[in-house]
């Protein structure tokens, strides 16, 4: 992720800036759901930090987690309107992160796909408070004086979060080694394509939600059932499925076509590269052991934070 960091008020401004550049992406980036987004958030903050004194901020993380949040909350409340007339399942963009991320429960399940697709149906209001104390543990004063609200207020909201949360039936599989197991059954089984194997780690009523955005192929409705979710799966594998969206040949497409496994989203997750560019990403969300919901991203608009580890 690249900044353009115009001078500041001398170098310890933009030494502090960068020091809690980490979580202002965070934390952003649990707020709108997408890497862009985060980053011009973040690339505003910056410019707002650049125009103050810094030592006349007592606490300069709590200073610029607030711009962030309410930066977030402007912007959320913009793009909102623009999700509307998207074509197909619209789905967060997918994120590289590191093992860190994933051994941290909390942290994990706030950059879940699972957790960011029940978000989207909050206010920003709502979504801001979820994130912020779930994810980040920041008591409920710090938070009220980030969104200039009262305490009362922030509770309601946060309480309203949370039961939306609860409603909405999200599980997450916490134990790693599992998501980590299954996701291995489920990549050898759609390489190979053995539909019998793929059966096996699939709950009968598995659904599969495709965004491509009208750029990419992807189904323009959740597919349901275990049977069709298993061959589509196992047809979108194939080099020809790849070739058709290059507009070349299996035969071209095989040598440079690779599927691997790599931590998305706070777990592990499936990358398809082309020449090293990403086409697909695909995360798994687990109860009991199974796949419930498969999120498969191939819109390459929305696959920025895939791509900027890919080709660093």
């Amino acid at each position: 992720m690249n900044y353009s960091l115009p001078p500041a008020n001398g170098s310890g401004a933009t030494r502090v800036f960068e020091e809690h550049r980490e979580l202002l992406i965070a934390v952003a980036y649990r707020v709108l759901g997408r890497v862009s987004d985060a980053e011009d958030v973040v690339q505003e903050a910056w410019l707002r930090w650049a125009k103050v004194d810094p030592a006349e901020v007592a606490d300069p993380r709590a200073f610029l987690v607030r711009v962030t949040t309410r930066l977030a909350i402007d912007r959320l409340r913009r793009v909102k309107a623009r999700r509307e007339s998207y074509i197909g399942p619209w789905l967060p963009e997918p994120l590289m992160t590191d093992r860190d991320v994933a051994e941290d429960v909390a942290l994990a399940e706030s950059v879940s796909m699972a957790m960011l697709v029940v978000l989207e149906t909050l206010s920003p209001l709502e979504r801001a408070v979820f994130v912020l104390r779930e994810a980040f543990a920041i008591p409920y004063a710090e938070i009220a004086e980030i969104l200039g609200r009262s305490e009362v207020a922030v509770r309601q909201l946060a309480r309203r979060a949370r039961d939306h949360v609860r409603e909405r039936g999200h599980r997450f599989e916490t134990d790693l080694a599992t998501r980590q197991r299954v996701t291995e059954r489920f990549l050898a089984a759609t390489t190979s394509g053995d539909l019998d194997a793929l059966m096996e780690v699939l709950a009968p009523g598995v659904m599969l939600v495709g965004d491509g955005g009208g750029r990419a192929l992807a189904p323009r409705r959740p597919i349901r059932g275990a049977e069709k979710v298993a061959h589509f799966l196992v047809a979108i594998q194939r080099p020809e499925h790849v070739a058709r969206f290059f507009g070349t040949t299996a035969t071209e497409v095989a040598p440079d076509l690779r599927v691997r496994i790599a931590q998305v989203n706070g777990g592990p997750g499936i990358v398809i590269t082309y020449k090293n560019t990403p086409v697909t990403t695909i995360v798994l969300d687990l109860t009991d052991g199974v796949v419930q919901t498969i999120h498969l991203v191939a819109n390459p608009e929305k696959l920025i934070g895939v791509r900027a580890i890919e080709t660093s």
